[in-house]
């Protein structure tokens, strides 16, 4: 950086000369956009009370088991399914804490590599099998984290260059600052050039590479200084890490009670209020076999026990698993549901008065759960973009390679819906 002179104001933010041809402030767009999209993204989920809730089709739950039928960690990802929630909260904080640290330049390194732990887990569990490749996002991420990883964040507009700074003055030394010097420079600054040779190589002819005016080594006594001021800057550094760790938590609470006091606000969303506690397990479930023997653990207990098949009245409702009531459904609007054949998260729609269609939710482009869109009456995919008929489940628009699978669904006469 430096001092601007211009009607008598000076600016210090002020850029120097040709200053793309610095690493700091060409990567300046990068650490911002990586920063804020990653702050964005931790506080998304934790204002969205949806994130985590069972029920949701875009919910970590949901995200989880769409994953772990095609994520090539699948072994890895099953068993976290237990973990969920505990597990979301954990993904949104490092999120935050990731961008944070990297809008503000404060361990700027350890910021990126986590970052590309992140998006390296998304790739492998969600974007893996995008096709072409460059259609997921997460692997373009996997390849912008690296460039912070290996050049840091170049010293500009950065809280690891000012604690540094701080502590080489409470150490009494000079400031360091990288500036681009023209090699000719160098040699009218060496006293061993002479005439385009080297006298310090022996005459050989003098060039940059091995230099021994910038290739000279410090003195032992100033490597142990530096040493002293490294770990000192490595202290400062780990206090002002723990108070953005606090100022980031209290920000991540504040915004996870607006989000749910704005949820509560709404009206009520368009899923069944209990869709994930009766599948299979409600009193009134009926599996096709029970229906058919017309006895066992999902018979109606007000029909006696002793009656015998020819005086047994009939099925109240259809065979299959119960997911909900159809009032939940509106006309036009959307419910979630688990299908209790595959466990996927699954959508289930009224299109017109009186007339259901269901469908599994998952893409069957990346495993990304879709959203049905209203307005437009088809199925959306968030990820990659795929849409799909709100009608038949068929693919309008890719990359998704086919269409969503069709669950069979139908109402039954005590107004509940059943899967089957």
């Amino acid at each position: 950086m430096r001092w601007i002179q211009d009607s008598n104001e000076r600016s210090w933010l002020a850029p120097p000369a040709r200053a793309l041809h610095l690493t700091g402030w060409a990567v300046l767009p990068l650490r911002a956009f990586l920063g804020f999209t990653f702050c964005f993204a931790g506080l998304q989920k934790l204002a969205n009370p949806g994130f985590f809730s069972a029920s949701n089709p875009a919910s970590i739950q949901a995200q989880l088991a769409g994953a772990a039928r095609r994520s090539p960690i699948h072994g890895l990802i099953a068993p976290l399914a237990h973990f969920a929630v505990p597990l979301g909260v954990l993904i949104a904080l490092g999120e935050l804490a990731v961008g944070l640290g990297t809008v503000l330049g404060l361990w700027t390194r350890l910021a990126a590599a986590g970052g590309l732990a992140i998006s390296l887990s998304l790739f492998l569990s969600v974007t893996f099998h995008s096709n072409p490749y460059y259609t997921g996002s997460d692997i373009v991420f996997i390849f912008a984290w690296t460039v912070l990883l290996l050049g840091g964040s170049g010293d500009v507009l950065s809280a690891d260059k000012v604690l540094s700074d701080l502590a080489r003055d409470r150490q009494g030394a000079s400031r360091r600052a990288v500036v681009p010097v023209a090699f000719d420079v160098v040699q009218m600054a060496c006293g061993a050039y002479d005439s385009g040779r080297c006298r310090a190589r022996d005459g050989e002819p003098c060039a940059p590479g091995p230099c021994p005016f910038l290739a000279r080594h410090e003195h032992s006594t100033h490597a142990r200084h530096e040493a002293a001021i490294d770990r000192r800057t490595f202290t400062m550094k780990g206090a002002w890490a723990g108070v953005l760790a606090l100022s980031g938590l209290a920000s991540a609470g504040i915004v996870a009670g607006i989000g749910r006091l704005a949820a509560g606000s709404q009206s009520p969303s368009a899923t069944f209020p209990a869709a994930g506690a009766p599948l299979g397990t409600a009193p009134n479930t009926t599996s096709t076999q029970s229906a058919k023997s017309g006895a066992g653990p999902g018979a109606s207990s007000s029909s006696p026990a002793t009656s015998s098949p020819a005086t047994s009245s009939p099925a109240t409702h259809p065979t299959g698993t119960r997911i909900g009531p159809a009032a939940d459904v509106r006309v036009g609007g959307s419910a979630s549901f688990q299908d209790p054949s595959s466990g996927d998260p699954s959508l289930v729609i009224q299109p017109s008065e009186g007339r259901f269609l269901a469908f599994d939710a998952v893409c069957p482009h990346a495993g990304c759960i879709v959203q049905y869109d209203q307005g437009n009456k088809i199925f959306a995919c968030p990820c990659h973009g795929s849409m799909f008929n709100g009608e038949t489940g068929a693919v309008e628009n890719g990359p998704a390679p086919s269409g969503l699978t069709r669950i069979a669904i139908s109402k039954g006469p005590d107004g509940q819906l059943y899967v089957s």
